[in-house]
């Protein structure tokens, strides 16, 4: 039995698996210049691509409904190995079907690893629940501050086709997690032990709260979408080479870390709709900074923008999990699906909207959709187990 003990061996154990899978899934963002280029890609085509990689999220639900069946070891194994060999495999795709094939199996097994993952982390956390989901963030998104960093490196190095090799670190990696992972009963972390109950009941219960979620999600999407998957276009097209594009990348990601990592205990204390409703007033305003910035403060600025873009998804990982429900796989479940399919639609949005009136104005509009997320915290409260 758990005891409320923060295991911190287990629970840096599946945060170093999320460190590797994020690794190798954020490969598609820092290299995209040079895939538009080869393939003769508008901005609406790339950010299709992006959709690509996200569609899978929406077997989330599924994939929640059925998580007492899994083999959730396994996942924590192979989803990571997966990605890693078809991430390193982008960069030789000889046409789109190819590429387009690669990225949605990245997208399958993030939707398995994302769904299973935080649900073991909240177990083997305690009643620290926003500290382990720092933990967690932590390693998914110092991955994805390297990852821009490793996949440039390796064009610098091998070419675009040459990034194959980066495959066999994430099998070596994957063979030391087999030996590191101890098989568990799974039941216990997909429905605490009890019988499984119709997942459409789950939904319904919780359905206010779900749509609560998705406004706050839907309204600052945008922003997080536009930057994470353009960034580098976008300075690209300011006349920035594709290696300043992935620092920039890098120093959005570094920050995006380290305020996941402190934002989850913050919000232990402070209370989580008390911390979403300060990254909701925050982050329009540093948008609208950035975008009428040069390079050099632009730089700065993506510090601040890391922080309180990023930050949130502890909290709310956290916020999820403490509902009540009985049904904790299928609580994530729905919290993943919202992530991804909010994302998607921001991204795929971004490049239509890119394509008719410029990143620039883009962004602009990001920001200022943004403060929408402002009143959705007092909603998400008002629906919410959690008052503070």
């Amino acid at each position: 039995m758990n005891q409320g003990i923060f295991k911190s061996s287990k629970v840096a154990t599946i945060s170093t698996s999320h460190f590797l899978h994020d690794v190798y899934s954020s490969f598609l963002a820092p290299i995209l210049p040079l895939i538009i280029d080869k393939f003769g890609l508008s901005l609406s085509g790339a950010s299709i691509l992006s959709l690509v990689q996200q569609l899978p999220s929406f077997l989330s639900l599924f994939i929640g409904a059925v998580a007492h069946k899994l083999p959730w070891r396994w996942i924590i194994i192979l989803a990571p190995v997966i990605t890693g060999i078809c991430g390193s495999l982008i960069g030789i795709a000889e046409n789109t079907y190819i590429l387009g094939i690669l990225l949605f199996t990245i997208g399958i097994c993030s939707a398995a690893f994302h769904v299973t993952a935080p649900v073991m982390i909240k177990y083997f956390s305690g009643k620290q629940s926003g500290k382990g989901m720092s933990w967690y963030m932590l390693g998914g998104e110092v991955a994805r501050m390297l990852g821009p960093i490793i996949i440039v490196s390796a064009v610098s190095y091998w070419q675009l086709e040459g990034t194959w090799r980066l495959m066999f670190p994430a099998m070596a990696a994957g063979l030391t997690l087999f030996f590191v992972i101890e098989n568990l009963p799974y039941q216990k972390f997909a429905n605490n032990g009890q019988k499984p109950i119709n997942w459409w009941s789950t939904i319904i219960e919780y359905r206010y709260f779900f749509i609560a979620l998705t406004l706050y999600m839907l309204f600052r999407s945008l922003m997080k979408g536009s930057l994470a998957t353009f960034l580098p276009t976008y300075l690209g097209l300011k006349g920035s080479s594709l290696f300043t594009g992935a620092v920039a990348l890098s120093i959005l990601q570094g920050a995006a870390a380290f305020g996941s990592f402190v934002m989850g205990g913050i919000s232990d204390k402070i209370g989580r709709t008390r911390s979403l409703l300060i990254l909701a007033i925050a982050s329009p305003v540093l948008m609208l900074l950035f975008v009428f910035s040069g390079l050099v403060i632009q730089m700065i600025l993506l510090l601040l923008l890391g922080v309180v873009l990023y930050a949130t998804t502890p909290v709310l990982l956290a916020l999820v999990l403490e509902q009540g429900s009985n049904q904790p796989a299928m609580m994530n479940a729905g919290f993943t699906t919202i992530n991804f399919a909010t994302n998607a639609i921001a991204v795929l949005f971004t490049g239509i909207l890119g394509d008719i009136i410029g990143l620039d104005m883009t962004l602009q509009i990001a920001a200022f959709i943004a403060i929408g997320a402002i009143p959705s915290v007092f909603y998400l409260k008002k629906h919410s187990v959690v008052k503070n």
